[in-house]
């Protein structure tokens, strides 16, 4: 048998002859290390070697024994609260009310006096097992909430690379933006940005990346700092986009890609020109109430293949018209009975929401899918960017 070697047991008895019959009986498994014995006569003295030994595992007491007995050690024992401390009693074959008590004050087994030593070591190997099966369930379970809250940081840090103070440009009375994102795990892969490329031009992007997780976390945040650092230069959206192609293509690992919108407002004359790399098109919402998608470019996601020229294309916001940009987490998401919230849905909430300012846009889409949802769980990232034109 295999065994830990930090598991040590200890033999509480008032017998003098026990130690040397027990260390004569199992000289082969202390001289080749599959058990550490360690001894006391009494519960006081087990007591003072549990502080000693914190690697004791495995306490063979006796029940009657001067100074503190076996029982009232059970009770000392039960306080410590430490599963993995296992007490085998021993006593009298005729002292069964005693064991009773034993057992009933926590004790994992039993042995009857005299000792049979082959019974002894068979009950230590099956409380050995069971100590190590309770220390690896432990473990993981340490394991386990380390994990979360280390996917607890990460989702704070990604979270806050985020813009979240709205309204962002509260000096600009031209254009109002507001957005949100909701991961379906810890951290997703979704992300939204939005900055001035100058005082006449805003640059506006959304993104979603393959998979979940970590992996599609750290992805994304290299995406988004790709596409603000090389959009800021003040190319157009084709031009930007097959940079930042390039760019993951030559860094992408485990075949991951993003699909990304990005757009650019000219807000003197309400020109926007953008560039469509896969992702879901975004809708424009006509100050006359109307909604209809933008037209694709025809482009391809990001990241899988390098030099590939992208494509823009550019229309009018007229004053009152507004913009909004989506993760297919919202028309993707479910609801009890497998039913998806599907563009049709959207687009009927839409067309009652162009009056609203963007504050409200965004969350009352939100709230709708997620009141369509219910309670089926969310699969993927929520993510919406509304941006209204105002005119210079």
């Amino acid at each position: 048998m295999s065994t830990d070697r930090n598991v040590k047991i200890l033999v509480v008895d008032d017998e003098v002859d026990l130690e040397p019959l027990i260390r004569q009986r199992f000289r082969r498994q202390i001289r080749d290390e599959v058990y550490h014995f360690v001894f006391a006569h009494n519960g006081l003295e087990a007591l003072s070697q549990l502080i000693e030994h914190p690697d004791i595992g495995i306490i063979l007491s006796d029940i009657n024994m001067p100074e503190m007995d076996g029982l009232t050690l059970l009770l000392k024992l039960k306080e410590l609260k430490n599963p993995s401390l296992k007490t085998v009693v021993v006593s009298a074959y005729g002292d069964m009310d005693n064991i009773r008590t034993a057992m009933n004050r926590g004790a994992f087994d039993f042995l009857t006096k005299p000792i049979n030593f082959e019974d002894l070591e068979l009950t230590i190997n099956k409380t050995m097992e069971e100590i190590l099966m309770q220390r690896k369930s432990m473990n993981e379970h340490d394991q386990l909430i380390s994990i979360r809250h280390d996917l607890q940081v990460a989702r704070e840090i990604q979270l806050g690379i985020l813009p979240k103070v709205f309204p962002p440009f509260p000096n600009r009375k031209d254009f109002d933006i507001y957005a949100s994102m909701a991961p379906a795990k810890e951290v997703g892969g979704d992300f939204f940005d939005f900055f001035m490329i100058d005082n006449d031009r805003l640059g506006v992007v959304i993104g979603d990346v393959s998979g979940k997780g970590i992996p599609a976390a750290i992805f994304m945040a290299v995406s988004r700092t790709l596409i603000r650092a090389t959009g800021l230069k003040g190319m157009s959206p084709d031009v930007c986009l097959q940079y930042v192609n390039n760019l993951l293509c030559n860094e992408s690992v485990s075949s991951m890609f993003v699909t990304v919108f990005y757009g650019i407002i000219h807000t003197r004359t309400g020109l926007l020109e953008y560039a469509n790399a896969g992702h879901n098109p975004p809708y424009l919402l006509g100050n006359d109430g109307s909604v209809r998608k933008l037209e694709i470019t025809g482009d391809i996601i990001l990241g899988c293949f390098e030099d590939h020229p992208f494509t823009s294309r550019s229309l009018t916001l007229a004053p009152g018209d507004g913009v909004l940009l989506y993760t297919d987490g919202v028309t993707e998401a479910f609801n009890n009975i497998e039913e998806p919230y599907g563009e049709a849905r959207l687009e009927a909430l839409l067309a009652g929401l162009q009056s609203l300012p963007v504050e409200q846009i965004v969350p009352r889409v939100a709230g709708d899918v997620v009141q369509f949802a219910q309670d089926y769980p969310q699969s993927d990232d929520i993510t919406l960017l509304a941006m209204k034109y105002f005119g210079a």
